[in-house]
């Protein structure tokens, strides 16, 4: 038998290999296939070796794992209208590869236009100092509304996460001065309750002072001592108050005491 006789059997060879061939699937552990037949739903099969009759039955794989999708940047106005531009990553997956077949044409695209539409809606609805506090907060509102909403797709939104809030220049140079008022704000509060402590503490030496005229002898004899280790010029003598206060009823007494002309 030569090489001619053979041709004749070697092309349905090809073929049915060829058939053979592409009616094997084999799905890795984080893929499932869709399968449908003859345009209707049949089943989700794998992973594994799958057997798909071509022409008859279509499959379509999908992709089980986290997919980490980038927001790209949006326009932002704050609540106290300040425009900024916001961008996120989210991080969701297929629950579901029946739902996310065949309820949307392309769950990444829907998913993407869904999470920049919640994103803009959700920081709308607070002020700028929220966002750049509160991010830990607005992560999980934007979370819980996108997941919401991707649940009849099949979809789970694991997480999603502000990278960047972006101020203009000018917004930045008011933060600047809002900072530094602030700062100076603390510390003449700090300075003032400094000062209220020293002058309760000043009242309260000078009642013990009051009471017992013996301290008030020892404060002056202090001063004394104080003055003395300064090189100073001025040399004041400080009077008792006691004798004070008897020099002024003396100079009452006189004017009481005085004729009426």
């Amino acid at each position: 038998m030569n090489i001619g006789d053979l041709i004749p059997y070697i092309a349905p060879t090809v073929v049915l290999l060829l058939i053979i061939g592409s009616a094997i699937k084999i799905l890795p552990e984080y893929e499932r296939g869709v399968v449908f037949f003859l345009g209707r739903f049949q089943g989700v099969k794998g992973p594994g070796l799958i057997i798909v009759i071509p022409g008859i039955q279509q499959i379509t794989r999908v992709d089980l794992r986290v997919i980490t999708l980038d927001v790209p940047s949006q326009d932002v106005i704050s609540k106290d209208n300040v425009t900024v531009r916001v961008n996120a990553v989210l991080y969701f997956r297929v629950v579901d590869p029946e739902k996310a077949i065949i309820r949307v044409e392309d769950y990444g695209a829907a998913t993407s236009q869904l999470a920049q539409t919640t994103l803009r809606s959700v920081l709308g609805k607070h002020d700028l100092d929220e966002m750049l506090s509160e991010r830990d907060k607005l992560n999980e509102d934007i979370q819980e509304i996108i997941d919401a909403q991707t649940e009849e797709w099949g979809i789970k939104v694991a997480n999603v996460e502000i990278k960047h809030v972006d101020l203009n220049e000018s917004m930045i140079r008011a933060i600047a001065r809002q900072a530094e008022a602030e700062r100076e704000r603390r510390a003449k509060v700090i300075h003032a309750e400094g000062e209220l402590q020293a002058s309760k503490k000043l009242v309260e030496a000078a009642e013990v002072m009051s009471v017992n005229s013996g301290a008030m002898q020892l404060r002056y004899l202090q001063t004394l001592a104080d003055m003395s280790n300064n090189n100073s010029s001025t040399i004041v003598f400080p009077l008792p108050m006691d004798m004070m206060k008897t020099f002024m009823q003396n100079q009452n007494d006189k004017a009481t005491d005085k004729p009426d002309p």
